[in-house]
């Protein structure tokens, strides 16, 4: 368990300079930072529920990913002072958009089917 969560860790990290790169890269889509945005939060959520099956994981991972996106709606004074902080711009975004939607939905998605693959690679190989 120690050893899988350090992997997920390690991809955790990797993810979150890989997304903060595409925000300063100006030719990288700006859905690719929230595809990115939607596999970091599937890999935190690995990290802290590492025994639960890879599905529960996707579908939490959405369910907060979601969660963010539709309380960007929400723009009361407080919440909007976050949100002009570093730190709240990447967590909590500024606006709400139907494409991050979409974007959190392959994101979780493909962390999910490469987590599946790479799972599925491993336990091969140590047959």
């Amino acid at each position: 368990m120690i050893k899988s969560r350090f992997y997920y860790f390690f991809v955790f990290l990797s993810i979150i300079i890989l997304g903060i790169l595409s925000r300063k890269i100006s030719f990288i889509p700006l859905w690719i930072g929230d595809f990115l945005y939607a596999v970091m939060i599937y890999f935190l959520v690995r990290i802290i529920l590492p025994f639960k099956k890879a599905f529960s994981i996707f579908f939490l991972s959405l369910l907060i990913c979601y969660g963010i996106e539709f309380l960007q709606l929400y723009q009361s004074e407080w919440i909007v002072e976050i949100r002009k902080t570093l730190f709240g711009r990447y967590v909590l975004g500024q606006g709400f958009l139907w494409s991050d939607i979409l974007a959190y939905t392959f994101g979780a998605f493909s962390a999910f089917i490469l987590e599946q693959i790479a799972l599925n690679f491993f336990n091969r190989k140590s047959v």
